[in-house]
């Protein structure tokens, strides 16, 4: 099994056996703390996918009709929000970043290597 594996197993919920790729997409998002941000990489390369950012996009795209997912916290590899298209306006990624402190300008994550949350890291 591979540590990638390993480790997402230990986030999802008991009983749980092998969630599809979306949710496992989920279950990593899920985590993401507030005020914070990931990319759809950095959320493929901990599931151990490196190569599948763009299905993470897939998944944070199906995300968005369900609350419990911040998909909002999910930005493209520069800190961009990509994904702001997929909401119900145009703004509303950027509103709910920053009811979370999350500074934006331009479409632009202000400070994004500071406030970024790399799974890889932070649930190793």
């Amino acid at each position: 099994m591979k540590k990638s594996a390993e480790k997402l197993k230990s986030i999802l919920p008991s009983g749980v056996q092998e969630p599809s790729f979306f949710e496992q997409v989920f279950e990593v998002a899920k985590l993401i703390p507030k005020g914070r941000v990931t990319s759809y990489g950095a959320i493929a390369n901990f599931l151990g996918t490196k190569m599948s950012a763009r299905m993470v996009g897939w998944a944070m795209n199906a995300a968005h009709s369900m609350p419990a997912i911040p998909a909002h916290r999910v930005v493209n590899r520069k800190g961009l929000l990509s994904g702001k298209m997929h909401f119900a306006t145009p703004t509303q990624m950027e509103e709910l970043l920053a009811k979370e402190k999350v500074k934006v300008v331009a479409d632009q994550v202000v400070d994004f290597e500071k406030i970024f949350w790399d799974p890889a890291v932070e649930l190793s």
